[in-house]
């Protein structure tokens, strides 16, 4: 075990099946949500904190540790609260009613999450492609991955990719939607995601896929989105 892992506490949790089990819709989203956390300082960061924020807040207290942070991939309401398709999804600013904790977004998502969730500027943390984020001793690479949206951004801890909504098990995003743009999303996922270490774990934004988890090595065997060998057959299946 590698001395980051050492330090390193780490959980997935599924809407619908261990948080949000009473909710209409969140089982049908099937939204993963991660704790990432220090044994030192026995701090934790949510990640895409939704769909019940509560039983967020209270796993990590079981488990020992205080929420410190929110980490985001993109500003979509499953991913950060605010109304979808006329349902309510609770976030990013039920999470600030219970402490007032700094979000980290990338800087070209923070309008799309400030206008999604109401919060305001000073509420947030805009980071850079590539920007480092501390938490004890754990740092979080922030990886700048548009496609899905334009300041969509995956998190990397050791080999742990936690990827929002850019690369799922056997998938990725959709890019049909407001801010989405195919040609970024062959870029994030050829030359950036694609060219991490095999054994990199990956921890997607959705259960959509047959497994959990995968790893790079495996997705770029088995993902047919991986195997797409030119921007233009990626533009015709894509749609762009």
């Amino acid at each position: 075990m590698s001395d980051l892992e050492q330090h390193l506490y780490f959980r997935q949790l599924l809407a619908g099946r261990q948080v949000a089990t009473s909710h209409p819709v969140a089982g049908q989203m099937a939204n993963f949500m991660y704790l990432l956390g220090d044994v030192e300082s026995r701090k934790a960061f949510i990640v895409d904190p939704a769909w019940d924020v509560q039983s967020l807040i209270d796993a990590a207290r079981t488990d020992g540790y205080e929420i410190a942070g929110a980490l985001v991939t993109h500003y979509h309401p499953d991913h950060v609260g605010g109304d979808l398709f006329g349902h309510s999804i609770e976030g990013l600013a039920r999470l600030l009613e219970h402490q007032a904790v700094p979000v980290y977004v990338n800087k070209l998502e923070a309008h799309g999450l400030k206008k999604v969730t109401g919060l305001s500027d000073s509420d947030l943390r805009k980071v850079e492609s590539d920007e480092t984020v501390a938490l004890g001793k754990i740092p979080i690479r922030c990886l700048h991955t548009p496609g899905h949206t334009p300041g969509s951004q995956c998190f990397l801890i050791g080999d742990r990719l936690v990827a929002g909504d850019t690369l799922f098990v056997q998938g990725c995003g959709r890019v049909d939607l407001p801010g989405g743009d195919p040609e970024q999303m062959y870029e994030s996922l050829t030359q950036k995601l694609a060219k991490l270490p095999s054994e990199t774990v990956l921890y997607p934004g959705h259960h959509y896929g047959p497994t959990e988890t995968s790893t790079i090595g495996a997705e770029l065997d088995n993902n047919a989105y991986l195997k797409i060998e030119s921007l233009e057959d990626w533009r015709r299946l894509m749609g762009g």
